[in-house]
Order: structure tokens, then C-alpha cells, then sequence
């Protein structure tokens, strides 16, 4: 019995470490599927697997698991993303257009990509998760955008552009497209198809052509 209870405690420990992750998968996917506030937290628990109580142990109430995975999955990749400008040395136009690619790969085609859904239904009845997103994701996401766009007009390489406005322009297709993915491209009525990588480099292309100066040579699509 001893050796059998030691044998087993390594699985339990893998299984105790893996738990928040299993919870917060679970959330994410129910959010999206049913709505935040239709969400009960006991149907969070039964879907990832344990007791409601287990589900309070690591996130005290369904607001505190909401903000959870908003920071694992949002927060996280805009800390990424302003690591990779931070060590770019290229024109940044070519900057702006790896932020657009890498933001749709790492967020737009994953499960991720449906919070968007969630804030813009629900978050209105929610003012904690209001603060909580401006503050964690709407704010760094916006001085990430519009620090590269000044970057592209000190340098001359863009036009004299206002970057606070620009920010929201080249923000808003990738929400649009997030939300697409979650509302009628779940659902299809035969309605014509969207491709998001075809619709992200349309958008890469008039918006450099936009943004540079006469003087600066238009960028060339990747291989």
C-alpha cells in the first residue's frame, strides 16, 4: 500500500499543477459558448473536471476567473509583443506588419480570439472587468500601436499621421475578425467565406501604402 500511495503521488502532483490551466480552458470555452453571466461556475468546474469547491481554491469567484484568463491568454501576448519591438531594428513598417501577423496566429486562430465576444456582449453590466480589461489589455495594446507609429514618423519614414487615431484604424479589423470567427463564421449561411490571412495582409498593404512618406520605398511581401 505505502509503495502503490508514493507511485501515485506524482501523477496527483502533475495532475494538482495542471489543474488552473484546465480550469481556465474550460472557462474560456464555456464564456464563449453560452455568454459570462449565463455561465455557472459549477459548469465550469464539471468541465474541466473537478468540484465546484476545487474551482474556488484557485479563483474565488467567477469575475476572478474571468480576469484570469484574460491575463493568461490577452496580457500575456502583449508582453511579447512589446518585447519584439522593443529589440526591432528594421523599418517599422515591417515592425507593424509582424505585430498584425503574430497578434492574429497567437490570439485571432485560437480559442483566445472568442474574448473579444465576450467583452464586447457582456462587459457593459460589468464594470470591474470593464477597469480591469482597459487597464490590461486596451491601454498596453494602444501605446504598443501608436509607439510604433510615432517610430514611423520621427523616422520619416511615415507621414506626419496622428497615431492616437491611426491606433484605432489598424486595431479595428483585427476585432472585427475575432468577432466574425465567434458570431457568423460559427454559424454559416452561406454567406461569402472570409479568409483571415488574406484579409490581414489587404490590410498590411493599403495601410503602409497609407502610412509612408513619398520618400520611403513601399515594402515588399514576404516570400
Amino acid at each position: 500500500m505505502p509503495a502503490s500511495a508514493s507511485s501515485s503521488s506524482p501523477v496527483r502532483q502533475r495532475r494538482k499543477e495542471a489543474r488552473p490551466q484546465e480550469l481556465l480552458d474550460a472557462a474560456l470555452a464555456l464564456f464563449v459558448e453560452k455568454g459570462f453571466a449565463a455561465t455557472r461556475s459549477e459548469e465550469v468546474a464539471a468541465r474541466a473536471g473537478v468540484s465546484k469547491g476545487t474551482l474556488y481554491l484557485y479563483y474565488p469567484s467567477k469575475e476572478e476567473l474571468l480576469k484570469a484568463v484574460i491575463r493568461q491568454n490577452l496580457s500575456r501576448i502583449l508582453a511579447d509583443g512589446m518585447g519584439i519591438a522593443d529589440g526591432f531594428e528594421g523599418p517599422t513598417s515591417e515592425l507593424l506588419a509582424t505585430l498584425l501577423r503574430t497578434w492574429w496566429e497567437q490570439v485571432g486562430e485560437t480559442p483566445a480570439g472568442g474574448i473579444h465576444k465576450i467583452i464586447m456582449a457582456e462587459v457593459r453590466n460589468f464594470p470591474e472587468i470593464a477597469e480591469f480589461y482597459n487597464r490590461e489589455v486596451i491601454v498596453p495594446a494602444h501605446e504598443l500601436i501608436s509607439k510604433m507609429v510615432k517610430r514611423g514618423v520621427d523616422s520619416g519614414e511615415f507621414r506626419d499621421v496622428p497615431p492616437h487615431e491611426v491606433t484605432h484604424v489598424l486595431i479595428a479589423p483585427l476585432i472585427y475578425l475575432a468577432l466574425h470567427k465567434h458570431s457568423f463564421g460559427a454559424c454559416p449561411m452561406g454567406m461569402d467565406a472570409i479568409e483571415p490571412g488574406k484579409l490581414i495582409e489587404a490590410q498590411i498593404d493599403i495601410m503602409l501604402r497609407g502610412l509612408q512618406s513619398r520618400d520611403s520605398p513601399l515594402r515588399r511581401k514576404p516570400d
